[in-house]
């Protein structure tokens, strides 16, 4: 109940105090490229519903939903200027939306796109799938993209056996340094 209180307030907090930011954001894209700025993907979210999460567009309307890294060469999708909005992660700001809906926390596992059936089935396996996903987490500030599913999910099962409000916290800390430090982002 805390952790929800938290989440729901600096949510609302964040929306606010980037609101410009994010305005911005959002006319960058619709000026560079065709499309909307905004869009939804299917992830899986706690207990393996599927949920739409929100991101900023970083990539051209007719690239396949899969997992980036299994693309030949993901940078011949970017829009102008989506890799820095990658690399900085400023295209998950649109999720603060799902953190105050409730179907994510600021820390958690990332939510799996809906067709990761290989991640899907580790996390339901290690009872993973019962945390509401995160914007961030332990295998986050771990690795990233760097680290294969294996070693995701055990970031992610030592995340639900040791959970508590001050190791969120610690995961918030280390977030915002990996992400000024673009650790762990190949694409």
């Amino acid at each position: 109940m805390v952790k929800r209180i938290f989440d729901f307030i600096l949510a609302l907090f964040l929306i606010v105090f980037l609101s410009i930011p994010l305005l911005v954001i959002a006319l960058w894209i619709k000026l560079s490229s065709k499309g909307p700025a905004i869009f939804w993907t299917d992830r899986i979210g706690i207990d393996n519903t599927i949920f739409k999460m929100t991101k900023f567009r970083t990539m051209q309307i007719n690239t396949p939903q899969v997992a980036t890294h299994l693309m030949k060469n993901p940078k011949d999708y970017l829009i102008p200027g989506g890799d820095f909005l990658r690399k900085y992660s400023l295209d998950e700001l649109p999720q603060l939306f799902n953190v105050l809906k409730g179907e994510m926390s600021f820390v958690g596992p990332r939510p799996a796109l809906f067709n990761q059936d290989d991640l899907k089935a580790l996390r339901t396996e290690k009872d993973i799938h019962v945390l509401v996903p995160g914007i961030t987490g332990w295998a986050q500030v771990n690795g990233r993209d760097d680290l294969p599913i294996p070693v995701k999910v055990s970031f992610d099962e030592y995340y639900l056996k040791h959970r508590c409000f001050l190791f969120d916290l610690r995961i918030l800390f280390l977030t915002v340094f990996g992400v000024l430090k673009k650790k762990g982002v190949q694409h």
